[in-house]
């Protein structure tokens, strides 16, 4: 197998024709240091990452069909990272609603969770919330959730990282454990202790990209013996192969010809360190029947386990008591747009139906238009790019489709949405002193509310694209321009270039500044005038001033919903992008080439 990685200088080989055996019923363990391919390999065997990749990857000796192996693999990422304000067991619980479909009830569910949770050593923790776990206890509900369905193969990416020596061990036989079930386990691991070395089953040792040992860890030591590398008595076999390696650039290279760069594998035989036959359970054929018996299947059939709706309400479920239980930021809200409101309605107040003030009036739109704007752009901006984090784990182990994931997240928001919205609308607009009608104020609320759909469905194309960091710049940047043209004609309305007026048509926020316009002045009689003479005590000449005698209210609402869709659309696009990792690896990799010959 050979991986090769682009970059501006050129190309690089990653792993060098390497080849392996992994039997299930064991667990193996890629060692390797920094730098030496094992989260690179690991990525190409679970299916991660393809692009660039040269060789084959067989199954029971079928050649692997991406498609089958996805559904009956897991792949635990390095980052603990769960989804927040869920209890053990609710994770769990939802865990097995997306994952074990309708083929189970209710009661056998549970009692899958309790078995795993049971197994696992989390049991008498299921009551706990996720956040409040340790790091042992995180990676082993990280491996409790991907059991749910079962998964015949496992992969983990340095599962040890950040827990203590006692986690550490844990861990280390519980795989060990699971994978006596007759499961394929393989896990990175950085640099193991010596009784840690000895738990498992098969050792992997990488090294600038070649296989320089696979094989049994108690037959390591007289593996290097064979090369002239005598390992001493009290050292540690893992520590001596790495420092061999990283200090003697020769070993590498001697080292994977005795091994044939991993075509051979030195065995015991299945012959345990304390003398005896390892239980094997048949695993190998369990596998190869499992894999036969879906291969039958159709494909539409293996791809999720639940259908759209049903992922859709489970998701929509999971995301609003998400959002109810994080009581601070409800109140956060709450304050922010009470106090916006209050400060809002006393700096225009009493200022709605005066002729003699009609721009201040019109400044009062455009005021509530930015405070919809950067309130519900900046948030999917500053906190979804965390969620895709989260959402890259559960999408790539199928438990969702991306499609029922996006439409919750989408419907999730809108309850708190309407309700902070409407209270923001009602204290400005009794404040300001609009006039008190009632159908005039459900117009002004209804294009408020739109207003803030378009501008979450910007956010959210934003912070699906880039990071929190890049998007904390790049929404201002982008709503800057956007906010000018919503503004522009003021005052001379009626002479505003066609140039421009395209260039307009292409702000989402001018047409909701309109829409706030003409909620307030269109059809509607004169307003109150202070002096003799007020040039705008007729609304039509303020809203022909404005530029938006013409204009139709309802016409405004739906271009606000066409942009809305157009933004979910591209933040859709963008995710799939990001999760993509084969069609965003080869699109770099294309970059990369036309830079190369530049």
């Amino acid at each position: 197998m050979e991986k090769q990685k682009f970059y501006r200088s050129g190309e690089r080989n990653i792993l060098h024709n390497v080849s392996g055996e992994l039997r299930s019923g064991e667990l193996t363990c890629i060692l390797g240091h920094s730098g030496a391919g094992k989260s690179t390999l690991l990525n190409i065997l679970a299916g991660y990452n393809s692009n660039g990749v040269t060789g084959r990857i067989t199954v029971n000796g079928h050649l692997r069909d991406m498609c089958l192996f996805k559904k009956l693999s897991t792949y635990i990422m390095q980052d603990d990272l769960l989804q927040p304000r869920l209890s053990v067991q609710e994770s769990m619980v939802i865990a097995a609603d997306l994952k074990l479909g309708k083929e189970l009830g209710k009661a056998e569910k549970l009692l899958i969770v309790e078995e795993i949770l049971q197994t696992l050593g989390l049991w008498d923790h299921r009551n706990t919330m996720s956040e409040r776990l340790s790091g042992g206890q995180l990676k082993r509900l990280s491996v409790a959730l991907e059991l749910v369905n079962n998964p015949p193969v496992i992969f983990l990416d340095e599962p040890t990282t950040g827990l203590d020596i006692v986690a550490i061990r844990h861990l280390v036989v519980l795989l060990r454990l699971l994978s006596r079930q007759g499961r394929n386990i393989v896990c990175t691991i950085h640099q193991p202790s010596a009784s840690l070395f000895a738990l498992f089953d098969k050792i992997f040792v990488l090294a600038r990209g070649m296989c320089c040992y696979q094989g049994v860890p108690q037959l390591l030591v007289p593996f290097m013996a064979e090369a002239g590398y005598v390992c001493p008595t009290t050292h540690n076999p893992a520590d001596f192969i790495l420092e061999t390696l990283v200090i003697d650039a020769e070993s590498t290279a001697q080292l994977s010809e005795l091994c044939m760069n991993g075509k051979l594998c030195r065995s015991l035989d299945r012959i345990t360190a304390r003398g005896g036959k390892k239980p094997i359970l048949h695993s190998d054929e369990s596998v190869q029947r499992i894999f036969v018996e879906h291969m039958s299947k159709e494909k539409i059939k293996m791809e999720y386990a639940t259908s759209f709706w049903t992922q859709f309400c489970i998701l929509s479920k999971r995301m609003f008591v998400q959002t109810t239980r994080n009581t601070t930021a409800l109140w956060i809200q709450l304050a922010h747009h009470i106090l916006s409101g209050l400060i809002i309605g006393s700096i225009f107040f009493k200022v709605g139906n005066n002729a003699g003030m009609p721009i201040v009036n019109f400044k009062f739109c455009l005021t509530c238009l930015v405070f919809f704007v950067y309130t519900h752009t900046m948030v999917p901006v500053l906190l979804f790019p965390l969620q895709v984090r989260l959402l890259r784990r559960e999408y790539f182990n199928r438990w969702y489709g991306l499609k029922p994931y996006y439409a919750a997240l989408t419907f999730s928001t809108l309850p708190t949405m309407f309700f902070f919205g409407m209270v923001f609308l009602a204290t400005t607009y009794l404040m300001s002193g609009q006039l008190l009608e009632w159908d005039r104020f459900v117009l002004f609320s209804i294009a408020g509310i739109v207003i803030s759909i378009c501008s979450e469905g910007f956010g959210l194309a934003i912070g699906s694209a880039v990071s929190a960091t890049n998007g904390s710049i790049l929404a201002p940047a982008l709503a800057a321009p956007l906010l000018a043209l919503a503004s522009y004609g003021l005052g001379f309305g009626s002479y505003i270039e066609s140039s421009m007026k395209l260039l307009m048509s292409l702000s989402f926020l001018r047409y909701g500044v309109t829409s706030f316009s003409l909620a307030l002045y269109q059809h509607r009689n004169y307003l109150d005038c202070p002096d003799p003479f007020c040039l705008y005590n007729d609304p039509r000449i303020i809203l022909r001033d404005l530029g938006m005698q013409e204009h139709d209210y309802s016409m405004q609402i739906l271009a606000l919903l066409g942009f809305a869709v157009l933004h979910r659309l591209l933040g859709y696009l963008a995710l799939k992008y990001r999760l993509t990792v084969e069609f965003s690896s080869r699109f770099m990799n294309y970059v990369g080439k036309v830079l190369k010959h530049r």
